[in-house]
């Protein structure tokens, strides 16, 4: 598996490893469960809004 490195401040690296400790698994594995969970809580927030004015007319597009 390829890797790279971020910069992040001290108190956060404790943070994410006491985070890590918590769920049984290591700071890398952390970041990217939190990463995923970011964006499906991104993806919550779109589906939860209300649909433009484009989206609504796609949707009510005669198909016939």
């Amino acid at each position: 598996m390829q890797s790279t490195s971020i910069r992040i401040d001290v108190a956060t690296h404790e943070e994410l490893k006491r985070l890590a400790t918590s769920l049984g698994t290591s700071v890398g594995n952390t970041v990217r469960l939190d990463v995923w969970s970011l964006r499906q809580d991104r993806i919550g927030l779109q589906l939860r809004s209300p649909l433009t004015e484009d989206e609504t007319s796609w949707l009510d597009a005669d198909l016939g």
